[in-house]
């Protein structure tokens, strides 16, 4: 049967891989074998396309069951032991013609094989044969049959569906593309899972290079062969980004429940018409300009012997044939070299070797790095390739210097390798937050209040080394706040403003930080008091005129207030009255009208009528005080609006 190799393969960073299986031949079928768990895979994305003019008639696969499932139908069943003892009782009834030793053929229907005891050898079993035309059974030793050609049809074929079955490990299976007669250039094409391929690089540093200082950019992509085959020259594709993705069932048969449904009555449908839909034109495509690259290039470092090869001669040495190309979302590293990787084999490509300008820098992030500042290299992304996330060596004139992980940068942007701790150096951090009133106003009955909510951040710099050091520090930036009475910032990130703070050998420097936020509130001016008041009237945040319209305002609310009180102590005197004329009412109620008990009841009407009168002259002072109140709170309300 013809075989199709694989002559191109894409990985992706997500765990699948794209393969393309071509070759020229002929025959009627090509036959590919899967693991089990690739099989849903396959079934979703295989593609056979006849280049020659041939057809591609379709494809076949064993339904998903297990070896004993499959065989469960098959009369032949073979031990790994005694394969042909099992053969020869499977055949029984079934014409045969057994091959003996000396040339000797018989042919008959096989009754059956007559195996020996445990304490009989092998040697002694027997088969025996219903000789085809008479009724004569020949017995014949096993050891003295050569071959068995099986001349019933269906017990041959079950023999080859035994042996077909037998070949198809239960973690595999057997895919057949069926063609048309004649010559065919097929090609078929599939995703399946594959390891993601990972990418390491290393940078080169030559600060005395012509021009500024340089950086050999080297990148390799590594990635696995975990195919059941050798890849002989294909052509290799390795994908950054992260297209989407996922596994769908298509491989386990699937027999949904359907709802029964009765036959019904119906009338004919009438044409049914649809309103046409214009088509709107595709979004437009926005370009992203490439970050912008600082012109700050650290001193050249002093000449030193090298310990390996310089940068243009290691990028002589190794010369990359990569083509990028942009797939959309995506970007591609396209291996422009043929690959060989044995069968369960790793192998590493140079995908990246460019020449970059760089700089130097310390920079400071007490969230990602405590205490101590990180050598830092930074440049643009000149390459024309997006470089994939992966860890990256650094290298300055042939000495180790650290590692960092190279993150995901597109063309054009900014690459930022942290690759050593500098020890000589050490921030300490201190900061606190506090509220400042920056205006106030009165407005209606309120005290409107506008304040700062400010926050600091100090960062003391130490320089324990006899030379100068720059270090960038890392503020995090926090929305809705402004800096105020701080250095403008060199530079500003997404996350993070950045403050360049110099320092002497030996010596000391402070940065630091102010934000703040406006934020309103408001208090009701009689709830002020004099003593915060005089303290507003001192920073200056309240004018003296109006100082003293608001302690006029303060004086008319303590007058309310006492006329307020005036009223709850007339309250408390008309419920002693109350209480004085039940007390009265029940004695009245235990004396007659004549004698002694008539006199007093009458001296009891006497006091009756005193209370009442009493009630009458507190029920007017509380209508006095009550429009007393309302003449103030006039007052207070015209002076309200006049300050407002």
């Amino acid at each position: 049967m013809a075989q199709l190799p694989i002559t191109r393969m894409t990985l992706y960073k997500h765990g699948v891989g794209f393969f393309e299986r071509r070759a020229t031949l002929s025959g009627e079928e090509v036959e590919l074998s899967f693991r089990v768990t690739e099989m849903n895979d396959i079934l979703k994305s295989l593609t056979a396309i006849d280049w020659g003019g041939g057809q591609v008639l379709g494809v076949d696969y064993a339904t998903p069951q297990s070896r004993e499932e499959r065989l469960s139908g098959c009369s032949i069943r073979l031990d790994d032991d005694r394969s042909l003892r099992d053969l020869l009782t499977c055949l029984r009834g079934r014409r045969v013609e057994l091959t003996l030793d000396q040339g000797e053929r018989l042919t008959g229907k096989l009754l059956g094989l007559d195996e020996p005891s445990e304490r009989q050898p092998l040697a002694s079993s027997l088969v025996s044969l219903l000789l085809d035309e008479t009724a004569t059974v020949h017995v014949v030793a096993l050891e003295r049959v050569q071959g068995v050609n099986i001349l019933d049809e269906r017990g041959a074929a079950d023999l080859r569906f035994f042996l077909q079955t037998s070949l198809t490990q239960d973690e595999y299976r057997n895919v057949t593309v069926r063609l048309s007669p004649g010559a065919h250039d097929l090609s078929v094409s599939y995703i399946a899972p594959a390891p993601t391929w990972r990418v390491s690089y290393r940078l080169v540093l030559d600060p005395q290079a012509q021009g500024g200082p340089k950086a050999l950019l080297l990148g390799w992509g590594i990635f696995d062969n975990r195919l059941e085959e050798d890849l002989q020259g294909i052509s290799l594709s390795l994908v950054a980004g992260m297209p989407i993705s996922f596994v769908y069932d298509l491989y386990t048969p699937f027999t949904p429940q359907r709802p029964e449904v009765k036959e019904e009555a119906r009338v004919a449908a009438a044409p049914v018409e649809f309103e046409a839909a214009a088509l709107g034109a595709g979004a437009d495509v926005v370009e992203r300009g490439p970050m912008a690259m600082h012109a700050a290039m650290a001193a050249p470092a002093p000449a030193a012997v090298r310990k390996m090869a310089p940068r243009e001669a290691l990028a002589a040495a190794q010369p990359v044939a990569t083509k990028g190309e942009a797939l959309g979302e995506l970007f591609q590293y396209v291996i422009q070299t043929p690959v060989t990787v044995g069968r369960g084999q790793s192998a590493m490509v140079p995908v990246v070797s460019a020449n970059l300008e760089y700089q130097k820098d310390l920079l400071y992030n007490g969230r990602k790095m405590p205490t101590h500042p990180v050598a830092t290299l930074r440049m643009k992304n000149t390459s024309g390739l997006t470089l994939e996330r992966g860890p990256v060596t650094v290298l300055d004139d042939g000495e180790y210097m650290g590692e960092a992980v190279l993150p995901f940068t597109a063309v054009g942007g900014e690459v930022v390798v942290p690759y050593a701790v500098e020890l000589g150096a050490k921030v300490h951090e201190s900061g606190g937050a506090g509220r400042e009133i920056y205006r106030l106003f009165i407005k209606g009955s309120y005290l409107h209040f506008e304040e700062w909510d400010i926050r600091w951040q100090e960062y003391r710099l130490s320089n324990q080394t006899a030379n100068p050091l720059t270090v960038l520090i890392e503020h995090p930036r926090t929305s809705y706040y402004e800096l105020f009475d701080t250095p403008v910032p060199k530079e500003r990130t997404d996350e993070s403003l950045r403050f360049e703070v110099s320092t002497p050998a030996w010596g000391e420097a402070l940065l630091k930080v102010q934000e703040r936020r406006l934020l309103a509130r408001q208090e009701e001016v009689q709830k002020q008091s004099h003593q915060i008041l005089q303290r507003y009237l001192k920073q200056g945040l309240m004018d003296q005129a109006t100082y003293d319209q608001i302690v006029k305002l303060l004086m008319l609310y303590d007058t309310i207030a006492d006329y307020e009180k005036q009223i709850k102590q007339l309250g408390e005197e008309r419920d002693k009255i109350y209480k004085a004329q039940q007390q009265i009412q029940g004695n009245m109620q235990a004396l007659s009208q004549v004698g002694k008990e008539g006199a007093l009841r009458q001296r009891y009407v006497e006091q009756l009528e005193a209370t009442e009168a009493q009630l009458r002259g507190l029920d007017k002072r509380e209508t006095e005080l009550k429009a007393a109140i309302k003449q103030v709170e006039d007052e207070i309300a015209a002076r309200l609006k006049a300050l407002g």
